[in-house]
Formats: structure tokens, C-alpha cells, sequence
């Protein structure tokens, strides 16, 4: 009886492995593809990998299967346990701006987990971008445990824990071609259907040219922006994304002249008009969700860009629609 009492008694602790199954791959092209977008999850809890000790390190994650996947992989060879937050399957960057990955979650987990019979140490190891998130001195004073911040990129972390010490491009956050063009399917998967109905509509409302400038302007937010992004002059997503639109545009806009030569002059600027308003504003809007998916923006920026461009947008597109509607009816 008092065997089972002890082991009643013990701490759960969840085994992983640093191991990636052909499973938890599907489960990551699934996730990049936006299928299931809010399925990709890990129970949250105290996980063990390898053959750790009182004296492991504490590693802190987010319980979503592309953030705990990429961290438990790069500790091949390393001993120690994982703490997974309950960030309801939100990676730990928007988690922390969510406040998902934050200091009530660390302390309650903390506290469920029962990590200080686990560990004889106090630190916890998070990842530098769920710093947003997270007062230091709060976990430390609620919950005793001290707040470590490791690299930006879980695969610098075997290198990091040779001296605790992150050198300068540990800590640099990075957005390359490749992070950004991992990005497209899903925005190009989530817009398909409305995408799709858009352009169908205006085939039938305007013509195929109507149709195909539908499509330009979305794939262009979709697609070409996050390509380019580094290059295209101005700060905000919404300009670089009008300026993107506007280049996307011009082929439509001159294209009236010579599919209407017999119109009058006004007729044709009108139609003109319509393309170089109308798709750049969608172009833009577009591309203002990317400022959910870098690490280029913060949370202040996005709303501050949000209240000062949206509505303009809005005109700008009506003011569009309005002209090609004119244009295509008036004889």
C-alpha cells in the first residue's frame, strides 16, 4: 500500500524524444498547408527527454506541435525536461503578443507540474521571442523559478548551453526568403474560395480581364509580396503592399486603351482608374496579414497600422469599384 501511495504521489512526467516521426512530419505539412489550422497541438505538461537528472535544464515551450517538434529536435543527444504551456496551439511569438505564453501560464504550469520536486535548480529556459509575454520577476517571485532567455532559433540551443551565453547572432531574428515563401500556402489556401468566388463574379459582371485583374491583385499579396518584401521601399506593410499593387496594376490599366481605342477619352481613364485603385487597396489588405507572420512588426505597430490604413484602403477600393462600374455602363 505505501508503494503505491509513493507512486501515486510522484510528479506526472510525459516522455518525447528528439526523434521526428514520418507522423509528425504529415502533422507539419498539414500545419503549412492551414489545414486544421487549430488542431496542431501537444498536451501541455512536464516532459522528460533522454535520461535526465535533478540537475537537467528546463526548457520552455509553446504546445504547438511545429514549436515543440523544432525545439525537441534540436536537442539531440541532450538530457533534460520540457515544459509545454497550454498557448492553445499558437506558436510562442503570437502567443506571447496573445498572452498565451505568458507569466500566469509559467506559474500555473509551474505549479500543475509540480516542478520543484522534479528539479534541484531554479531556472527556467525560454525561448527570446516569448520575452514579450513573460515578467521575469513575477515568475521568479510566484513561482521561484528564474527566468533564462536562449536563442531566437531552437537550433542554436546545443551550442547556447555550452556557456549559457548567446552570442550576437543567436539573438538576431531573422526572416529570409525561405521563412517567408514557407508562408504562401497557407495565405494562399486560407484566400482560395473567396479568392475564386471574386473572380468568378466579375467574369460575369465585367469580363475575363476583370477576373484575372481579381486574381493578380490577391495573388500578388499573397504570393509576390512576401518575396519581396526586403525590397520594397517604405515601412508599413500596407504602403509596400499599395506600391506592389500599383506595379501589378499598370499592365491592366493600359491594357484599356488599346482593348477600347473607339471609347472616349474619359470612358477610358475611368476604367483605368478602377485598376490602379481598386488593386493596389486589395493588394495592400492583403499583405497586412503578413504582419502577423514575422517578427518584422510587434503588436503596437500592427494596431497602429491597422487603425491608419484600413479605412483609407476601404475608400480607395470603393472609389475603384465605383469607377469600373461606371465605366462598363455608361455608353
Amino acid at each position: 500500500m505505501g508503494d503505491i501511495a509513493a507512486v501515486a504521489s510522484k510528479p506526472a512526467i510525459l516522455q518525447t524524444t528528439p526523434r521526428l516521426t514520418w507522423a509528425d512530419r504529415w502533422d507539419h505539412f498539414l500545419a503549412r498547408m492551414g489545414v486544421r489550422r487549430n488542431e496542431h497541438r501537444v498536451e501541455p505538461g512536464l516532459y522528460e527527454l533522454g535520461a535526465p537528472t535533478r540537475d537537467s535544464p528546463v526548457f520552455v515551450s509553446a504546445n504547438y506541435t511545429l514549436s515543440f517538434d523544432a525545439l525537441r529536435s534540436s536537442l539531440v543527444g541532450i538530457s533534460g525536461y520540457i515544459l509545454v504551456l497550454d498557448t492553445q496551439g499558437i506558436n510562442v511569438w503570437c502567443a506571447a503578443g496573445k498572452g498565451t505564453f505568458g507569466t500566469d501560464e509559467i506559474v500555473a504550469r509551474v505549479e500543475a507540474t509540480r516542478l520543484k520536486e522534479v528539479v534541484a535548480h531554479r531556472k527556467l529556459i525560454l525561448p527570446q521571442l516569448g520575452a514579450p509575454g513573460v515578467a521575469a520577476h513575477e515568475v521568479k517571485k510566484r513561482s521561484g523559478f528564474g527566468v533564462e532567455y536562449g536563442p531566437v532559433r531552437a537550433a542554436d540551443l546545443p551550442e547556447y548551453l555550452k556557456t549559457h551565453r548567446a552570442i550576437p547572432q543567436m539573438r538576431l531574428v531573422q526572416f529570409t526568403l525561405r521563412n517567408r515563401m514557407v508562408l504562401i500556402s497557407v495565405e494562399v489556401l486560407q484566400g482560395l474560395l473567396s479568392m475564386l468566388a471574386a473572380a468568378i463574379i466579375l467574369y460575369f459582371v465585367g469580363g475575363p480581364v476583370f477576373a484575372l485583374a481579381a486574381l493578380a491583385a490577391v495573388l500578388a499579396g499573397n504570393v509576390v509580396f512576401p518575396i519581396l518584401l526586403p525590397w520594397i521601399p517604405t515601412h508599413d506593410f500596407s504602403t509596400k503592399g499599395f506600391l506592389l499593387g500599383v506595379l501589378v496594376a499598370l499592365p491592366f490599366a493600359l491594357s484599356v486603351f488599346w482593348r477600347h481605342p473607339t471609347w472616349v477619352w474619359w470612358r477610358q481613364v475611368g476604367q483605368a482608374l478602377a485598376f490602379l485603385l481598386a488593386m493596389p487597396a486589395a493588394t495592400a489588405f492583403v499583405a497586412l496579414n503578413f504582419t502577423g507572420s514575422t517578427t518584422f512588426t510587434s503588436r503596437s505597430g500592427v494596431k497602429r497600422e491597422m487603425f491608419a490604413y484600413i479605412q483609407p484602403m476601404a475608400w480607395i477600393f470603393g472609389l475603384g469599384i465605383l469607377l469600373a462600374i461606371v465605366s462598363a455602363l455608361v455608353r
